[in-house]
């Protein structure tokens, strides 16, 4: 905490604390949490976004991941914070499917998750028509506290070799914020309404065509949103095209999209890791591990006790869409 103090120190406009951990190993979510308090306890007024990496749904390289991700999740219920959750599943796949990569590592991960932290921070490091800084996204996106966590989706994911001959107009973009392929986490929207979304532009474009994109986007059927929100969509324009890293995977292109979208299809995610979580502990398998550490087994009931009500959080979203309709219907 003294280093993040001396650095606060002399930053001239403290906006807020960006941070990104995996779920799966012990250090990124134990000490995360513990960060993470920290930080909110001594600079309340703010913003924190943490962008955290998720269990993959069909594959992990840790055993226990499951209990840390539902541990350090149910610490980050009540932290007052936004969630932006990734799983490197959803990753791999971007990397093999769209930007041709026959094994990809961990250094092409990192580099798409960079440039979604980026386009988060365009708007305040760099001129545009349309502010979208860090706090109003926060207000925009989370209508409660505990409904907090959001998906990121980003366009184009495009392979060097192949930018310099792709022209893609602001509509494509934005209608490719909201295809299953530039998802970074894995879920069906599909199955879920969305809550609210905010798009985040950059490049070459003008605010006529991007009110247009959007405006198409809300007509689309399969783009299913929450009516009790009046204004779902929060804009954000940059100047700025994206800045890719020379010799990388990622094509240079003159504008971009990116899209943060709180949902209630994610429930399908925290269903998931609550199903991996009590095969693990029906047979108490590695517990005496954790015990061992000084934590106490009553913890484990807490945190699942946390993960089924935030599950049931996104679930009632879904259920009070459906009985809107059939009223009035």
């Amino acid at each position: 905490m003294d280093s993040i103090r001396k650095l606060v120190e002399e930053c001239e406009s403290l906006q807020g604390f960006l941070i990104s951990n995996s779920m799966s190993g012990g250090t990124g979510s134990g000490f995360t949490s513990l960060l993470m308090k920290s930080l909110t306890q001594e600079y309340k007024n703010t913003t924190h976004i943490r962008c955290s990496v998720m269990p993959s749904p069909n594959y992990s390289d840790i055993v226990v991941s499951p209990y840390n991700a539902v541990l350090t999740t149910s610490e980050s219920v009540d932290i007052p914070e936004v969630v932006i959750l990734f799983d490197n599943q959803a990753l791999y796949n971007i990397c093999s499917r769209n930007l041709n990569i026959e094994q990809p590592s961990y250094r092409n991960i990192n580099r798409l998750i960079a440039q979604i932290m980026a386009s988060l921070t365009a708007s305040t490091r760099f001129n545009g028509s349309l502010d979208a800084n860090i706090a109003q996204i926060q207000t925009n996106l989370i209508p409660y506290p505990r409904i907090k966590y959001l998906t990121a989706t980003y366009a184009p994911f495009i392979a060097s070799e192949k930018a310099h001959h792709e022209q893609l107009s602001v509509a494509d973009i934005t209608n490719a914020c909201f295809e299953p392929a530039n998802q970074t986490l894995n879920f069906d929207h599909k199955t879920g309404r969305f809550i609210s979304c905010c798009v985040l532009y950059r490049g070459d474009l003008v605010p006529s065509d991007v009110n247009k994109a959007i405006e198409s986007v809300k007509t689309k059927k399969a783009i299913k949103m929450v009516t009790w929100v009046r204004s779902n969509f929060k804009v954000g324009i940059t100047y700025k095209p994206p800045i890719v890293v020379d010799g990388g995977d990622l094509g240079k292109v003159n504008r971009a999209a990116c899209c943060f979208s709180n949902t209630s299809s994610i429930e399908e995610v925290w269903s998931g890791i609550n199903d991996k979580y009590d095969k693990l502990y029906t047979r108490r398998a590695f517990v005496h591990w954790y015990v061992g550490a000084g934590m106490e087994e009553n913890e484990f009931n807490y945190a699942r006790e946390e993960l089924a009500a935030l599950e049931k959080d996104y679930y009632y979203e879904n259920v009070s869409y459906c009985c809107e309709h059939e009223e009035e219907e």
